[in-house]
């Protein structure tokens, strides 16, 4: 049994799936308000609910010249834009502990990076704002030590928990998909989230940017849904080649739709 969880309008762990979507970073607000706006017209074509997602800084680039973002006060008051705007929930990451309180007034699911998943204070920060807390399960991790996590977050009093899985490191500079773990992480208790996006990069590739598989990820979601996945995740750009985060993996805006009404079909399957 699947604890439903709720942030703002949408839920997760019951029989519609609902995708998390934008793009990787922030790069302005006119381009997140205008992405926001697009995404939320297709997911109301499709009957996808739908939790924006964009990031206000990316702390964990291939290069130290990278673009990071707007950095956090700049990029809540966008977000919160976005809310405002489009009466939509949204969602973000944190690195520090400390920002856990000021991101929480405004993001209605805080997100722990897969790297940072098993720094205890983050985890606990983050649970004590009250909001449903979204957890990527490292590269590095196997599905079955997600328990530690969920206890993490539990004892520090939180208990609207997400687990995202998002792929897992195979040899050097490359990251499979193990569709066990789908269900191995849903045994928490909580819903499993599978991040396609991230799942078919290629850590440690393409030189100061890091390198993917975008052909692949169609197959990937769809594998997910199929194997009872509760949510999905996916970064969004209207225009990829130029996207100033992950461009080489951020799934073009124009083919949502039709990937979309492939992952419905799955999903009604799965449920018949």
């Amino acid at each position: 049994m699947t604890n439903i969880v709720i942030a703002g309008s949408v839920s997760f762990g019951g029989d519609i799936l609902p995708i998390i979507a934008g793009p990787c970073v922030i790069e302005s607000r006119e381009h997140t308000l205008a992405m926001a706006d697009a995404i939320a017209k297709i997911c109301s074509n499709t009957d996808v609910p739908l939790v924006f997602k964009s990031s206000f800084d990316k702390a964990n680039r291939t290069s130290g010249d990278a673009f990071r973002g707007p950095g956090m006060d700049e990029g809540l008051e966008i977000l919160s834009d976005v809310k405002e705007n489009l009466g939509i929930p949204v969602l973000t990451d944190i690195h520090h502990p400390e920002q856990a309180s000021a991101v929480g007034e405004v993001a209605d699911i805080l997100q722990i990076p897969a790297f940072l998943c098993r720094q205890t204070d983050l985890l606990e920060a983050a649970a004590k704002t009250g909001k449903t807390v979204n957890v990527k399960k490292g590269q590095f991790l196997s599905p079955w030590k997600v328990e530690s996590i969920v206890s993490k977050i539990e004892d520090a009093g939180g208990n609207q928990i997400l687990l995202t899985d998002r792929g897992t490191t195979f040899g050097y500079e490359s990251l499979i998909s193990d569709m066990r773990s789908i269900p191995v992480m849903k045994k928490t208790g909580y819903p499993v989230i599978f991040d396609a996006t991230h799942s078919s990069q290629m850590p440690g590739t393409g030189g100061s940017n890091t390198d993917g598989s975008r052909e692949f990820i169609p197959t990937i979601v769809k594998a997910a849904v199929a194997a009872g996945a509760d949510g999905i995740f996916m970064e969004i750009h209207d225009n990829v080649e130029v996207a100033k985060s992950d461009a080489a993996t951020q799934w073009p805006l124009d083919q949502l739709e039709d990937l979309l009404v492939s992952i419905k079909r799955i999903r009604e399957a799965v449920l018949d």
